[in-house]
């Protein structure tokens, strides 16, 4: 069944409209029709159109029917933890479970590091995966318990976002296309999203195209072709060959729509003489795509895909798949005492086995929580501790320089935090700008390092444990100057404590560890002590009676330099200043991502983290020069302990300030800067986010009393005084209890 919705949008054309495919629930062809007829009175029923009338539709008409046309009409965040938690809950620090974050950039062994930990063997069970790209990206909890059955609970991706991802490779394939790429590239395209978030490939296969084959990406882990052993008759169960021929028609089909299309754009564009190449082929590119979006032959091609993912789930065929009312799976549970069956089931949802691709539902999870008595093989019991495994840092300054709100959000919630870093080139981009996250949140006592590959570290000049470790430590000063430049000396000197106190070296990872070898035994060694370390914790360091007293004046100028940096970062995203230009399709998936679905960021881009980040940082600086401080002088150790009780007493508060800033008051202006088409859509798109949403969300400060143009100031100004009220850790200056 395929129709209209009058009352949702429509991505295509920024109006109501949306197109909804769902399944009858039916084989009996008069009950079909039945329904459908149904479907058609709802839609002639302009009275039915709104939620609110879902009530009135119960009684009229058939539950399928109804569940059908009143899904997504309200933006809804599913609580997918919640719903993890329902089967497999989370035991607590007061448990005896402290729990603790992995973070780390991708390939530095994270996921191998927990390996480790839990003991599974990396040639025949392979859990969690790994690999040189990226691997991790689900929420994976894990817990090692000394008894029970091993039991995994896994949460999907919801329908409509994986159809949007889908249509946006289907959107980006026939950019490509149209730019002159080779089938392979549209292919590719096609497949993986472009923040390999949604890594359709793994699902779906990749065919092999005899024209170009060699530029297709080759960069999983691909060892041990009979590690996981699953059975013909389950691999049989999905016909690859149909699966890939259907991709290469789509590739096909596509460039003849585009060939189609191109010319109307065109004419549409009417560029004139003397427009600027670059803005001409921008709008060109954005009304083909639009064009493209409105034409049935291009959402087919995204309904192939669609089924052929849906067929995919048919491979669960233990534990219980439980879906949601319209069809789509939901959750997966299951609970064995068999290890093997139990991998087994588990590797369909979370590997990246490179002869498994084409059956993989690795990228359909948003979530992965397992329990059972897994052990490390150095260990005599299995570490009492919840690991908590998330998706990788990024590489790059620009991909690693804010941590997603649910990211940071994790920071506070948990007791420990472990970052994980390659010691052959440590502390680059990636960790440290997650290190003065961790800096300006308080959650430095938190934390402690592990360097991985350190085997690998071989060199003349350090020929013992010794070398190796004090070049690391060396490797990191470069790291802590910039963050004591950047952050104040106190968030230098806390991670500097902590690189002292809480770092180990570890190598040879990738494979079982056995005491035969000084380099093993080391490494077992360090494991143990990590691991004592993380369950023990640390005593706090006492606050004493001292209260720092700051200038309620310092607090506007943290606000103003906070908002400045950050409206000028945007205003160049936006292309209204300097040449850091995002491209279009990256805004206008931001403003849909923040209108119509209520999150909060798309791939790097960011606004509300970055304007968290931004008033964190300026707030960290104000913490490090108080006026004076009252009562008796702290020591240094408490000094930094009262600066970091303060800094994560207020960014518990900052985190809802900005959201409701720069994503809930203001996500009609994001709507509506995504619903923009055309000629200019561009432009007017990034002036709507600018003035409706930035300059609303993130006024700068000015000297005129306005309380429009000075909100954030006054909002971070009654945020702080009510954590003053709440806590009673430092005074404004002039103001006494």
């Amino acid at each position: 069944m395929i129709f209209r919705h009058p009352s949702r949008l429509d991505p295509a054309t920024g109006k109501q409209g949306r197109r909804v495919r769902r399944g009858l629930g039916t084989s009996v062809d008069e009950e079909a029709d039945a329904l459908v007829d149904q479907l058609n009175q709802i839609l002639q029923n302009e009275g039915l159109w709104e939620s609110q009338a879902r009530s009135k539709a119960i009684a009229l008409y058939d539950q399928r029917i109804v569940d059908v046309f009143y899904d997504g009409l309200e933006a809804t965040r599913t609580d997918f933890r919640g719903l993890r938690e329902e089967f497999l809950p989370l035991p607590t620090l007061a448990d005896g479970y402290p729990h603790v974050l992995l973070l780390g950039t991708t390939g530095a062994g994270k996921t191998t590091a927990v390996r480790q930990l839990l003991g599974t063997d990396p040639g025949t069970e392979r859990f969690p995966s790994t690999s040189t790209a990226k691997t991790t990206v689900a929420d994976t909890e894990i817990i090692p318990t000394e008894d029970g059955p091993y039991q995994a609970a896994v949460t999907f991706a919801s329908r409509d976002e994986v159809i949007d991802h889908l249509t946006d490779n289907v959107s980006s394939a026939a950019l490509a296309i149209f730019q002159g790429k080779s089938n392979s590239e549209a292919l590719r395209r096609l497949l993986d999203h472009v923040n390999q978030r949604f890594r359709f490939s793994y699902t779906l296969g990749r065919p092999t195209l005899t024209s170009d084959d060699d530029d297709m990406p080759d960069d999983e882990d691909e060892t041990d072709e009979d590690a996981t052993a699953l059975e013909a008759d389950e691999l049989a169960a999905i016909d690859s060959d149909a699966t890939a021929a259907m991709l290469i028609t789509a590739v096909a089909e596509l460039r003849r729509l585009v060939a189609e299309q191109k010319q109307g754009a065109l004419a549409d564009l009417q560029p004139q003489a003397g427009d600027d190449e670059r803005v001409i082929e921008e709008l060109l590119e954005e009304v083909l795509d639009s064009s493209l979006r409105q034409l049935e032959e291009f959402h087919t091609i995204v309904d192939n895909m669609l089924h052929e993912i849906e067929l995919r789930f048919a491979l669960l065929t233990e534990g219980e798949l439980r879906r949601t009312r319209q069809g789509w799976p939901l959750t997966w549970t299951l609970s064995t005492e068999d290890r093997g069956a139990f991998l087994k089931s588990v590797t369909w949802l979370s590997s990246n086995y490179a002869p498994l691709f084409g059956r993989l539902l690795t990228p359909l999870v948003n979530g992965i929580r397992v329990g059972g008595p897994f052990t490390s093989s150095w260990a005599d019991a299995p570490q009492r501790m919840v690991l908590i495994d998330l998706e990788g840092l990024g590489h790059t300054p620009k991909s690693a320089s804010t941590l997603s709100t649910d990211l940071a959000k994790r920071l506070d919630e948990v007791d420990a935090i472990l970052l994980v870093d390659n010691a052959t080139a440590p502390m680059q981009a990636a960790p440290a700008a997650a290190l003065k996250s961790i800096a300006v949140s308080g959650n430095t006592s938190k934390l402690s390092f592990l360097f991985t590959h350190f085997d690998r570290m071989r060199a003349d000049n350090l020929p013992s444990f010794a070398d190796r470790e004090e070049h690391v430590r060396a490797s990191a000063e470069n790291m802590l100057s910039s963050i004591g430049e950047e952050l104040g000396t106190t968030a230098e000197r806390g991670i500097r404590r902590r690189l002292e106190r809480r770092c180990y070296f570890v190598g040879g990872m990738h494979k079982p560890l056995r005491p035969v070898s000084n380099s093993a035994r080391r490494t077992i060694s360090q494991l143990e002590a990590l691991t004592r370390q993380l369950a023990e914790g640390e005593e706090s360091v006492p606050l004493g009676p001292a209260k720092p007293v700051f200038d309620r004046m310092d607090l506007a100028l943290a606000v103003t330099k906070a908002a400045s940096t950050y409206r000028a970062r945007w205003r160049g995203l936006l292309g209204l200043e300097s040449n850091s230009k995002e491209h279009w399709t990256r805004i206008k998936a931001l403003s849909r991502r923040l209108g119509e679905w209520g999150w909060d960021e798309y791939d790097t881009l960011k606004p509300v983290a970055e304007l968290r980040n931004e008033l964190q940082v300026q707030i960290m600086w104000l913490l490090e020069r108080p006026v004076r401080w009252e009562g008796e002088p702290p020591t240094g150790e408490q000094r930094d302990a009262i600066v970091e009780e303060i800094s994560s007493a207020i960014t518990s508060k900052i985190y809802a300030l900005t959201e409701k800033r720069i994503k809930t008051d203001v996500q009609s202006a994001w709507l509506d800067a995504y619903c923009q088409q055309g000629k200019g859509s561009t432009f007017i798109r990034a002036e709507i986010i600018d003035s409706d949403v930035l300059e609303r969300g993130a006024p700068i400060p000015t000297a005129t009393p306005s309380r429009d143009g000075n909100g954030l100031l006054h909002a971070m100004s009654a945020l702080v005084d009510q954590v003053i009220e709440e806590q009673d850790l430092f005074r404004w200056n002039g103001h006494r209890s």
